[in-house]
């Protein structure tokens, strides 16, 4: 395979799973908003929108300060903001008209059919609207994702497809886990608080894990059982440990087809077997938020690798 069309679907993955994860801080985010005043507290959750999504200083260039008119604006429509939602689609649209051949029909027809729907949207649609629009786009990319299983050759092709979705996927969570646990809960509120509370269930609903929570827990939602199912989990398909566990296959996989190895099926490997010998009481005991931040950076280490090794 050439490395630009591995590079494209590489991409078009990594940009749809964007997209689903941005419409998931907006639904949460409306959620938390919708709290009554005395019950919230301080906090600013479009602030923190913006921290998961990490974007704050490009949203500061732009608008004035974070509410909830800027912050959808940002997230979802703004075409200054390569991350938004429109933006998400268009660039995922693009790479896949690149290589169309390389697709099956199911998955252009898919994305294509998001790219032209999108346009009907902006910002100035209702606090309802906006949440259907929201759901809209999750239905989309999981279209998108459903087509991708269930179409195409078990190749190369499907391959990159797959590395590009884990390895987003893998991101994504770990702004999510890091946010709440850092920045979210106000320093008025304790933790195992009603707010707390009602933040890590919205948190778990918005990654659709909380019937997962429940059915592997069986007990009320505590920080340290939902961290674990996020990060440690390998049945839980958006903890790390499940993302590392698709990377390093089809890292593999990629490896053996093409005859050689290098530092990307190494950083895979090495990061799972670090999740695979440790324990979330080590975790909680060192720092979660050390411990995330130290994932992200080897996430993106993981993801230069591969564009170095494959994609350039």
């Amino acid at each position: 395979m050439l490395s630009r069309t591995a590079d494209s679907l590489f991409w078009l993955s990594r940009y749809s799973e964007r997209a689903d994860f941005v419409a998931r801080i907006l639904d949460a985010t409306v959620r938390l908003a919708s709290l009554p005043q005395s019950y919230a507290g301080e906090s600013n959750e479009w602030e923190s929108a913006l921290a998961v999504a990490g974007d704050a200083d490009l949203f500061r260039s732009l608008y004035s300060g974070a509410n909830e008119d800027t912050v959808r604006d940002f997230l979802a429509f703004s075409p200054a903001n390569p991350s938004s939602i429109r933006n998400c689609i268009e660039v995922a649209r693009e790479n896949a008209r690149s290589v169309r051949t390389a697709l099956t029909v199911e998955m252009w027809d898919d994305l294509n059919c998001a790219w032209l729907e999108i346009k009907k949207y902006d910002n100035s649609i209702s606090r309802e609207e906006f949440s259907r629009f929201l759901d809209w786009v999750k239905k989309v990319v999981l279209a998108l994702d459903g087509s991708a299983y269930r179409t195409m050759l078990r190749n190369d092709a499907f391959w990159f497809t797959r590395l590009g979705s884990a390895i987003e996927r893998a991101d994504n969570t770990a702004r999510i886990l890091d946010v709440k646990y850092h920045l979210l809960l106000p320093a008025t509120e304790r933790v195992g608080g009603s707010l707390d509370y009602f933040q890590w269930t919205t948190i778990l609903r918005e990654v659709s894990a909380l019937t997962a929570y429940h059915w592997v827990y069986r007990e009320s939602v505590k920080p340290w059982l939902v961290a674990d199912l996020l990060i440690l989990n390998g049945q839980m398909p958006r903890s790390f440990a499940n993302c590392y566990e698709i990377l390093v296959r089809h890292l593999d996989l990629i490896a053996d087809a093409y005859g050689r190895r290098g530092a990307s099926q190494r950083i895979a490997s090495g990061t799972l077997a670090k999740l695979k010998g440790t324990k979330i009481s080590e975790i909680f005991e060192g720092g979660l938020h050390e411990f995330v931040t130290d994932f992200v950076a080897d996430n993106n280490r993981l993801g230069s690798a591969i564009a170095e090794q494959y994609l350039s």
